[in-house]
């Protein structure tokens, strides 16, 4: 999901003190719109090369409120099977050595952000209110643990996730709803399985079919409900 289907956008790259982000602006009516393809505009960076810091810095410095995340995970829930979708409401953290916190002490200070709430509960709800008018069911809550990659995990390992109460795996939310989170973004992220995790079947396999579809009408909730928060305030 590199872009918003059917809205034309422009490349702008913002410098900030971590870097500099690429992202996608609409054009026209749409300029309040802004998509960051986390992996860069040509799909380029594995999860553990993303400079997340950079990225939820140039969307803060941009003057945006509300963000709405799409992660593509794999599925340890037998409830939520390939293609379906779940609005994540808590995380675990099997990421290292990634830049997690804008907090690091010196000029920056040491601050301890509480995590008891991790998504924003007004865009959530907003989200889930909104989604049967896109045709989309969507699981309103599950927890997301998050693994360094590339590689995908073992079979153990998503046992062991299982028993911890995870429901969906990937690689991309941590630190992003941290980072977020310390810059006082109101976020939210719904999660669209593109397989079964390590040995919850015979062998991994992508699905590709119903994908693109998916993702329009995901873009198209998206879309709505940002456009209803930023309606009320």
């Amino acid at each position: 999901m590199e872009r918003i289907p059917s809205i034309e956008m422009d490349a702008v790259i913002v410098a900030t003190t971590y870097g500099e982000a690429a992202l996608l602006r609409g054009r026209g009516e749409n300029n309040d719109l802004l998509f960051l393809p986390r992996h860069g505009l040509k799909h380029s960076l594995p999860p553990h090369k993303i400079n997340y810091r950079a990225n939820i810095q140039a969307l803060a410095d941009l003057g945006v409120r509300y963000v709405l995340a799409a992660y593509a995970v794999g599925s340890i829930n037998r409830q939520v099977p390939p293609l379906g979708l779940v609005a994540v409401d808590d995380i675990l953290d099997f990421t290292g050595g990634r830049e997690a916190t804008f907090f690091d002490g010196g000029n920056n200070g040491v601050k301890h952000i509480d995590m008891t709430s991790p998504f924003c509960p007004r865009l959530r709800e907003a989200l889930l209110e909104n989604a049967p008018r896109h045709a989309l069911t969507i699981r309103s809550s599950g927890t997301y643990v998050c693994t360094n990659g590339p590689r995908l995990e073992t079979p153990a390992e998503i046992r062991m996730f299982r028993k911890l109460g995870a429901d969906v795996v990937g690689m991309t939310l941590v630190p992003e709803l941290i980072l977020a989170k310390e810059r006082e973004l109101c976020s939210a992220a719904v999660c669209f399985s593109i397989n079964w995790a390590a040995g919850m079947d015979e062998k991994v396999e992508f699905v590709q079919d119903g994908l693109d579809e998916l993702h329009a009408r995901l873009m198209g909730l998206f879309i709505d409900t940002l456009r209803g928060m930023a309606k009320t305030g």
